[in-house]
């Protein structure tokens, strides 16, 4: 009789070492990421302080962070994949009943882990063939070491999707995309001309089924590659150039610093001011609600991250203060994305080193269009106040000035990194380069969130931030990668060449071509996300805008302002589909409302683009030839 509960206990102690193993190897992993991504961080402020103290640095210390990219990128790749963060569209899948949902998460899962796979391969070929170099970093780490992470991720990435893909049989069905990569890969590689049609075709329709975004890209490169008898090494070759490129370390510094203000308190101080500032004019809260939601996506680079961590906060303040719903729903949604053309936008960044220009051109050049926009929707706001009759506050001069000293250390932060850079006329010169300022930054906002305000226990909190942010970055940077290969081959074969000689023979007013450029990037911005379409549209039709002698740094501004529509636009607009989820509404009621906020800021881009004179855009100078930044 005793004996009878000893199965029981055997089953679960099983259960339980494996629940134990999972927590460790999920912990393992974790630490691993957070540790590169801040030991990332750490090593250019190290490096200045070294410099300016004792005169010299550390031996290898820009080869080191820019090689840590990769694998803060691919590390947090891989820990997207764990969390189900991957950048996806999802599109038909919402309006499909509940069993076809079933059936086509499988189909995704199933092509997703076909891609991973294959990506994989590729990697470990492309570490296979960097072994015999004898290049080194800092003269004694191989490059094949970094490399090393890139068949790991994508072979962990593919295991879980197909982990993800449901019940035991649907991870059956999707497991099945390992020995398809091989069959693929192998036994019908006679045939890969003809299978490049159907596999692209399948690629795009599971990527509106739910795939993640990279998979789509990584695996039409792939393809592509295949079918031209190419080495599909190039596309893994491709994903670390671009990834350990000089500029692109900037994009994770600066999304820490953003998340790190946001999980703290940053956004409770910085809406105390700007409503002492601002709401006491006509429309003022929702001025504010701007000026926050902008200060943010200036800072992270990435809108859905706005609307997730300020949703929450802003939406109850607008609805107690006397707003309409549909109005603040619409409000917040679109707002979501404006700060994607201010200081330190990761868009920018990324745009300027694709396109081959200064980052600081872009930035000055970007300013005033992003004035526009962020007042074109704070002029909503007004007519809002007016119609609803919204209370406003008095000015409090004393609230106003208890405001300003609790924010004090966030007004100052979006200072840091150029006064870092391009020091203060008359008084200091810039004392460092791009990286270090972003490194900077990070060690500012760390400072204001733990030591400051103490919203954020170095040990409790900050190791959770790190991971929340490293799953947004693995999620772009991976895109980033992947894309990388697909753009190269799209140049390789001359598309950019053919796409202008049919441009120039269609059209010849440079107007009609600035109406069409417009009406095409809208769509661009409805089926990619704004990290991917800069990878790879950019270089498709920087050759046919210069045909029409439109400059870069205005057709880099164009572009960015059309994709900021695109999170807007029905019917995969990104941030009506977090707004839908952060909200609790309906899709098709989020886009209703978003619908006039929509419009108006489409008569704010066709200003930038037709108009340029009048926000300091025609004129510009010369920009010269070679790697932006």
């Amino acid at each position: 009789m005793g004996g009878g509960g000893s199965p029981v206990s055997g089953e679960a102690r099983p259960a339980g070492a494996f629940r134990g193993l999972a927590t460790l190897l999920r912990r393992a992993e974790d630490g691993l990421a957070a540790g590169a991504l801040l030991l990332m961080a750490a090593l250019p402020v190290l490096e200045l302080l070294l410099r300016k103290t004792v005169g010299t640095g550390i031996p290898g210390s820009i080869g080191y962070v820019e090689n840590l990219t990769l694998w803060v990128a691919f590390l947090g790749a891989m820990v997207a994949s764990r969390e189900k963060g991957h950048l996806s569209l999802s599109t038909g899948v919402q309006f499909l009943p509940a069993p076809w949902k079933r059936v086509t998460a499988t189909a995704a899962a199933l092509a997703s882990v076909a891609v991973a796979t294959g990506l994989a391969w590729a990697s470990l070929e492309l570490v296979k063939a960097t072994m015999p170099s004898p290049m080194a970093i800092a003269g004694w780490l191989r490059e094949w070491h970094v490399q090393l992470v890139l068949p790991v991720s994508f072979a962990v990435m593919a295991l879980r999707f197909a982990w993800h893909a449901g019940g035991w049989p649907e991870r059956g069905v999707a497991a099945l995309g390992i020995p398809l990569a091989w069959v693929v890969g192998f036994p019908l590689a006679g045939h890969a001309s003809a299978l490049l049609l159907p596999g692209l075709l399948a690629l795009i329709a599971v990527a509106f089924l739910g795939a993640p975004i990279f998979v789509a890209l990584g695996g039409s490169a792939l393809l592509l590659f295949f079918a031209d008898e190419v080495a599909v090494s190039a596309v893994p070759s491709d994903t670390f150039s671009l990834v350990t490129s000089s500029s692109i370390p900037m994009i994770p510094l600066f999304t820490l610093a953003g998340f790190l203000l946001a999980e703290g308190g940053s956004s409770r101080r910085l809406l105390r001011l700007f409503r002492a500032l601002f709401g006491w004019l006509p429309g003022g809260l929702p001025v504010v609600a701007a000026l926050v939601c902008a200060f943010f996506t200036a800072f992270t680079g990435a809108s859905g991250v706005t609307i997730l961590a300020l949703g929450g906060l802003l939406l109850p303040v607008l609805l107690e203060s006397g707003y309409r719903e549909r109005f603040s729903v619409g409000l917040l949604t679109a707002t979501g994305s404006i700060g994607l053309l201010f200081p330190p936008s990761l868009p920018v960044i990324l745009y300027a080193v694709t396109g081959r220009i200064p980052i600081p051109d872009l930035f000055r050049a970007a300013f005033l269009p992003g004035i526009l926009l962020l007042a074109t929707v704070s002029a909503f706001g007004l007519v809002e106040a007016v119609r609803s009759r919204a209370p406003r506050p008095r000015f409090d001069v004393r609230e106003a000035g208890r405001a300003l000293r609790e924010a004090a250390w966030e007004v100052a932060l979006p200072f840091v990194p150029l006064v870092a850079m391009f020091g203060i006329p008359g008084l200091l010169s810039g004392f460092c380069g791009q990286v270090e300022a972003a490194a900077l930054t990070v060690a500012y906002a760390l400072a204001i969130e733990t030591v400051v305000h103490r919203d954020l226990h170095p040990l409790r909190d900050i190791p959770r931030v790190v991971v929340r942010c490293l799953t947004l970055l693995g999620g772009i940077l991976v895109i980033l990668g992947v894309a990388k290969g697909l753009t190269n081959y799209l140049v390789d074969a001359e598309i950019p060449m053919h796409a202008t000689e049919w441009v120039r023979a269609h059209i010849e007013s440079r107007w009609v071509f600035l109406l069409a450029l417009n009406v095409f990037l809208l769509v661009v911005g409805c089926v990619m996300d704004i990290f991917s379409a800069i990878v790879v549209v950019v270089p498709l039709i920087v050759p046919v805008a210069a045909a029409f002698q439109v400059h870069p740094v205005h057709l880099g501004v164009i572009f960015l302002a059309n994709l900021e529509l695109g999170y807007l636009t029905p019917p995969v607009g990104l941030n009506l589909f977090l707004a839908s989820y952060r909200f609790g509404r309906p899709l098709l009621q989020v886009a209703r409302d978003t619908l006039p906020f929509l419009l108006a800021l489409l008569g704010a881009v066709l200003v930038i683009t037709y108009a340029p004179g009048l926000l300091g855009l025609s004129g510009l100078p010369p920009v010269p030839t070679g790697r932006g930044g």
